[in-house]
């Protein structure tokens, strides 16, 4: 074979080698559109599209539910259409066959990442909860916040190495004001934290804390502690920060990750933080397809030094 046409051969060889390896990119959903008075959803969800499309490994159709107190009763996405579904959502409750959908979606291997205020959604629907695993607050039939109290299920905890499920401490979720903390790698071998520091800073953002549900199947991915002299209403406890949930043949990453409401200006430090965008792509990943194969950044955060990432 002359040499240039067994170059031309080696290097479509190459290509078809690199195709054969690239990861397929998958249909996500980015489900949207209602929040309560202390979240904003028109702030947080651009940007967290922006990440998961800069992966190359997604591609994102943002679908909006009806605004708060309009009739939902035409709500009804295809989620099996998507290998994934990513939440940022604490509105008003779903039609009961579009939530006997999603069951179904994520029984037979569906996807679903819940940021921050979406844990706070649904007290009621009781294969939400499954699916979340903990979750905070939630609206009461009556209007006002803290649905979600000892009777929906224990705390999860991290103390000696383990997790400890609290089914006896009274009280709902909490949180101390938002500031930087240390994230700490609690399952290190799970796809979406391999390769990431033992413990890394975010940045000033909530450290949700006093979680209940359920709490089955969930692995506690990192924690984070509330310092009790800064914060003296503080737990003083190891509190999930990110966790990897099954519920039948899907996968759930659940973030409490990502706080902003309508007073935050940019930069919003808790959504440009390197830390949020990277474990928010790596989790998307693993709940679409239960690998992750996105390499750690350069930029990612240290023990040291919160990484920001100004758009």
């Amino acid at each position: 074979m002359r040499p240039r046409l067994l170059a031309s051969a080696i290097f479509g060889l190459c290509l078809t080698a690199v195709s054969l390896l690239a990861a397929p990119v998958q249909k996500v959903m980015l489900l949207t559109g209602q929040s309560s008075k202390y979240h904003d959803w028109l702030k947080s969800y651009p940007l967290v599209k922006t990440y998961l499309e800069q992966t190359g490994r997604f591609t994102v159709d943002v679908v909006l539910t009806p605004t708060q107190g309009a009739d939902m009763s035409g709500f009804q996405p295809k989620f099996s259409a998507y290998a994934a579904v990513v939440m940022i959502y604490e509105g008003d409750e779903w039609p009961a066959a579009t939530k006997a959908a999603f069951v179904d979606y994520m029984k037979n291997g569906g996807g679903l990442v819940s940021i921050h205020d979406t844990d706070n959604a649904f007290p009621y629907w009781k294969e939400w909860n499954e699916m979340i695993g903990v979750g905070g607050w939630g609206i009461k039939a009556d209007g006002s916040i803290g649905a979600r109290d000892i009777t929906f299920g224990p705390m999860i905890r991290w103390r000696d190495g383990k997790v400890v499920l609290d089914a006896t401490t009274p009280g709902g979720a909490s949180h101390p004001n938002k500031h930087d903390f240390l994230v700490t790698t609690r399952t290190p071998d799970h796809p979406i934290m391999k390769g990431l520091p033992a413990a890394w800073l975010h940045a000033n953002d909530e450290i949700y804390s006093r979680l209940r549900g359920p709490a089955k199947n969930v692995t506690v991915l990192a924690t984070a502690l509330p310092d009790k002299v800064k914060f003296p209403t503080a737990t003083g406890e190891n509190e999930p920060m990110l966790m990897a949930i099954t519920y039948g043949q899907g996968r759930v990453f659940h973030t409490t990750l990502g706080h902003v409401n309508s007073k935050d200006l940019p930069p919003i430090l808790p959504l440009v933080c390197a830390g949020f965008a990277v474990t928010l792509q790596r989790g998307t990943e693993w709940a679409a397809t239960g690998k992750v194969t996105q390499k750690i950044p350069a930029d990612f955060p240290t023990a040291e030094k919160i990484s920001v990432r100004i758009p």
